[in-house]
C-alpha cells in the first residue's frame, strides 16, 4: 500500500512538473491560429480569427504598435440604413402628393424592415427522412462501441 502512494505521488510531481514546463514554453496566440498576420507596406496587418478585428501593427521607438483599422463594413451598413430612410421619406412624400410612383417601385417598406426577404425552401419529406437515416446509424454505432468497450460494463 506504502509503495501504491509513492508511486502515486511521483505520478502526481511529474504530472505537475510536466504541466509547469509546458505553460513556461506555451506558444503565444498568433502561434496556435488566434492571430493571422500579412506584410503591408507599413508594416503588418492582424486579422484576430476569433473576433474578425483587424489592427495595423507598426514599429515604433518602444517596440511594435497595433491599431486597429476602422471597420468599413459598419460604415456600408449605416449608409444603406441612411438611404433606405431617405427613400422611404420621399415614397411617402410622392404618395401624400398624389403623385404615382415610378415604375418597378412598391409602396413603403415596413418601419425598421430591409426591402431583401429570402426565402429558405423547407426539406422535402425525403430529405428528411435521408438525414434521420443517417442519425439513426451513427447512434446504432455510438451504441456499439459504448457495448464494446471494456470496463462498459461497469456503466
Amino acid at each position: 500500500m506504502r509503495s501504491l502512494m509513492i508511486v502515486l505521488a511521483s505520478v502526481l510531481v511529474s504530472v505537475l512538473a510536466l504541466g509547469g514546463a509546458q505553460a513556461q514554453t506555451a506558444t503565444p496566440d498568433s502561434e496556435n491560429g488566434r492571430y493571422s498576420f500579412s506584410a503591408v507596406p507599413d508594416g503588418m496587418l492582424r486579422l484576430d480569427t476569433r473576433t474578425g478585428a483587424v489592427s495595423l501593427c507598426e514599429k515604433q521607438a518602444a517596440g511594435w504598435a497595433c491599431n486597429s483599422v476602422p471597420d468599413e463594413r459598419a460604415a456600408l451598413e449605416n449608409e444603406i440604413a441612411r438611404l433606405q430612410r431617405e427613400n422611404g421619406a420621399l415614397k411617402k412624400d410622392m404618395l401624400a402628393r398624389n403623385l404615382p410612383l415610378p415604375k418597378n417601385v412598391t409602396g413603403l417598406p415596413a418601419p425598421g424592415q430591409r426591402e431583401l426577404q429570402l426565402k429558405v425552401p423547407m426539406p422535402s419529406d425525403a430529405e428528411i427522412d435521408r438525414m434521420m437515416t443517417v442519425f439513426e446509424k451513427m447512434w446504432r454505432r455510438l451504441v456499439d462501441m459504448m457495448q464494446k468497450t471494456p470496463g462498459s460494463d461497469r456503466i
